[in-house]
């Protein structure tokens, strides 16, 4: 599964700019790849302006930001890896994203193999049919006479609680 930073990252770049705001990204200069001018560095970060004014051929891909920009009227090409950036935000009031750690996804190639099938035998397939009826009907009443829910089995998902 591909990482979801860069396309939230292009998203929230397009919808900043359509509200008339100032991108600005947040990059751990200390990433691997990471190639902006280290003086502008502080506590292993830089804070970059995206702006259309501020940059010069912006191109943001599933793996690179690239651009170049003018530190004390030098012109100096920048590429941040995407895994470098922390957040995205709009200079004139705050709102964006911080992005946190990403879990390691499985590669790809990982996602094309299918999970070995088993054959079942029919007497084993009836067996346990049978074991899954007890089991439902000695879940369906508790002591009070109310039907409880059996537990929940697959990946967990995210409720909203307010």
């Amino acid at each position: 599964m591909k990482s979801s930073r860069p396309y939230l990252a292009r998203a929230l770049y397009e919808w900043l700019l359509d509200n008339d705001l100032t991108p600005y990204i947040v990059v751990d200069a200390t990433q691997s790849g990471v190639e902006v001018p280290r003086q502008f560095v502080q506590n292993d970060q830089i804070v970059l302006n995206l702006g259309p004014s501020a940059v010069r051929d912006l191109h943001m891909d599933n793996e690179w930001i690239r651009f170049s920009a003018r530190f004390n009227g030098k012109s100096e090409q920048l590429f941040v890896p995407v895994p470098a950036l922390i957040a995205l935000y709009a200079r004139e009031n705050g709102v964006g994203m911080v992005f946190g750690h990403e879990p390691v996804l499985p590669e790809e190639a990982e996602e094309d193999q299918a999970p070995a099938l088993e054959s079942v035998d029919s007497a084993d397939a009836a067996a346990e049919s049978q074991g899954q009826e007890e089991r439902a009907e000695a879940r369906s009443d508790d002591d009070t006479g109310q039907q409880t829910k059996p537990p929940r089995k697959g990946r967990p998902s995210l409720r909203v609680i307010k």
